[in-house]
C-alpha cells in the first residue's frame, strides 16, 4: 500500500477539543503533492496523529459556507 503524502499547509481554527486533547480543526492540506484544500478532522496533540475527516475544494467550502450562514442558529 503507498504511502500517503500531506503537507498542512494552513491552520484556519479549531472547532473543540476532546477530554483525551484532540482537537477538531479546519485546515488546508495539500495531499500527495496536490493543489490544497480544506480539511476538517481531528489531530492528536502534537499532531502525532490524525483520524478521519472531510476535505472540501474551495467551490465545495462556498457552498458549506453558503448553507451555514442560512441556517438559523
Amino acid at each position: 500500500m503507498a504511502e500517503i503524502k500531506y503537507e498542512v499547509t494552513a491552520k484556519y481554527g479549531v472547532l473543540s477539543t476532546s477530554k483525551s486533547g484532540w482537537t477538531k480543526e479546519v485546515r488546508s492540506i495539500s495531499w500527495n503533492d496536490k493543489e490544497a484544500k480544506f480539511d476538517i478532522r481531528e489531530w492528536a496533540p502534537g499532531d502525532e496523529k490524525m483520524g478521519k475527516g472531510i476535505t472540501l475544494s474551495t467551490e465545495e467550502m462556498r457552498e458549506l459556507k453558503k448553507i451555514l450562514n442560512g441556517l438559523d442558529l
